[in-house]
């Protein structure tokens, strides 16, 4: 079966007998502009108004959104095209030098998101910022990044799954005639972290106790759901010489594991909320604010002539002992 199917028409039966045939870009003068990347970048631009918008909440500020940014995209290309093509080398080894050719597609998700935490690390330890405070706001970018870019996928009719009967199918109808009905694996993933977004946004709001909470929370979530609609999908990488998908086991991996992290802070380790980064910052600017003030009442009781009962005790104090000194000066 087909891993892509660019010139098929699209069709729901569930949703009446209609079909649409979108095309996959669209002419800007001499350029042709991809609905993927335009869907992309879309994404992208969410992700990063979202975490800006919320950033204060995790103790970091607008700016450091931007920053990491101009580090970030490069490094998750660069990982995300070293994760898809390790495990598509086949594809590759006649002529090496097409692993640059990005154009022509092949990115992988957990490369991106390890390509976005590297650069995250190296700018938060340059930057002297809370590494899991910061992981807490970026992985709402993720979310919403993988939320919409399944979308790309929809309008280039790939990443679909098995040919299936199920009520939520999809029909891929080619030029010729020939008809696929599939599993909308983009549409399970996008309506899946749809729904985890919503869950961590209002979550993070009021029960965020720890600093990397949310960034377990998403992996989970993620973890938990493309384990399942990875084993559906018809273009999985497969570790070398086996019949393992490599996202779905890393999936199952990164579930396991943050459940494991989540269940022992919840129960055994039970954090105090005070210890995260941002009331941690919230804690410094009060005592700097409040060092100054405290100076006060002593200022403006010497510019008034009162002193506190040390300062006064040391004055009547003084005379005598400039008298006693007066006294064997002279002799007596």
């Amino acid at each position: 079966m087909p891993q892509s199917l660019p010139d098929a028409s699209i069709s729901f039966p569930m949703l009446g007998d209609w079909s649409i045939d979108p095309p996959t870009y669209f002419k800007l003068g001499p350029l042709n502009i991809h609905f993927y990347g335009l869907i992309i970048a879309t994404g992208f631009l969410l992700a990063v108004l979202y975490c800006a918008k919320r950033s204060r909440e995790f103790g970091m500020t607008p700016d450091n959104v931007y920053d990491v940014i101009i580090l970030g995209v490069p490094m998750a290309v660069i990982c995300s095209r070293i994760y898809y093509c390790a495990f598509h080398w086949e594809s590759y080894r006649e002529n090496p030098i097409s692993v640059l050719y990005i154009w022509e597609g092949g990115l992988g998700m957990y490369g991106v998101i390890a390509g976005a935490i590297l650069a995250l690390v190296i700018y938060c330890r340059w930057k002297k910022l809370s590494i899991p405070a910061f992981l807490d706001m970026v992985c709402f970018g993720f979310i919403i990044g993988q939320t919409l870019g399944r979308w790309g996928n929809f309008m280039n009719r790939e990443a679909f799954g098995y040919e299936t009967d199920i009520f939520c199918r999809m029909v891929l109808t080619t030029p010729s005639g020939k008809v696929y009905s599939v599993h909308p694996t983009f549409l399970y993933e996008s309506v899946w972290n749809l729904i985890g977004f919503t869950f961590m946004h209002f979550y993070s709001k009021k029960h965020r106790t720890y600093d990397g909470q949310m960034f377990l929370i998403y992996l989970a979530w993620y973890g938990f759901g493309r384990m399942f609609i990875e084993g559906l999908r018809t273009d999985s990488l497969y570790l070398w010489g086996t019949s393992i998908r490599v996202s779905q086991l890393v999936s199952a991996i990164l579930f396991v594991a943050s459940v494991t992290i989540l269940l022992y802070n919840r129960f055994k380790r039970r954090p105090d909320p005070e210890n995260m980064f941002v009331n941690r910052q919230k804690a410094a600017n009060v005592a700097i604010v409040e060092g100054p003030a405290e100076a006060e009442p002593a200022a403006e009781a010497q510019n008034s002539g009162e002193l506190p009962e040390e300062a006064e005790k040391e004055a009547k104090e003084e005379p005598e002992i400039k008298e006693d000194t007066e006294g064997k000066d002279s002799g007596e």
